[in-house]
């Protein structure tokens, strides 16, 4: 039991507690209920309310949300392109957003998939100043992917 200025009052009985809370003419509020024994507080509960409230706003203002953006390539890109992609790719990185890179592949550039890892390589290598590889290039089905963070 915790008093209405913060001081313990000690592990009482609920009818002695909402006694307590009725004499100074505010509610009894279980803080934790899951505790053994449960941890209970005399407070106003649209205060308790409102503090509470207040509180998760000003932790989801301080959060940041990581983004993945999409980068798609194909076999046969040419190095001016390819410098193009990895601009791109750079602009994201430098915002704090995660990188995946997909190499896809169509119709026959699917027996070719063991040769263009390079490309992916490359991409990796271009980055490599301001990105670090968080996954390694994988295939997955008709296409390669690779994951990118900002180095920290």
């Amino acid at each position: 039991m915790i008093g209405e200025d913060g001081e313990q009052l000690g592990i009482m009985s609920s009818k002695e507690a909402m006694r307590l809370a009725e004499e100074a003419g505010v509610d009894l509020v279980k803080i934790a209920p899951t505790a053994k024994p449960p941890v209970c507080k005399i407070v106003d509960y649209g205060k308790f309310k409102y503090e509470q409230t207040r509180k998760e706003k000003e932790a989801k203002k301080k959060q940041k949300v990581i983004e993945i953006k999409e980068i798609r390539l194909s076999p046969n890109i040419d190095t001016n392109d390819l410098n193009t992609k990895v601009n791109a790719a750079r602009k994201f990185i430098s915002k704090g957003d995660r990188v995946k890179v997909t190499l896809r592949f169509r119709g026959r550039e699917m027996t070719h998939m063991n040769n263009s890892k390079h490309i992916l390589d490359d991409f990796a290598e271009a980055l490599s100043d301001i990105a670090v590889m968080e996954k390694a290039p994988k295939v997955e089905g008709r296409s390669m992917t690779m994951f990118l963070a900002e180095k920290r």
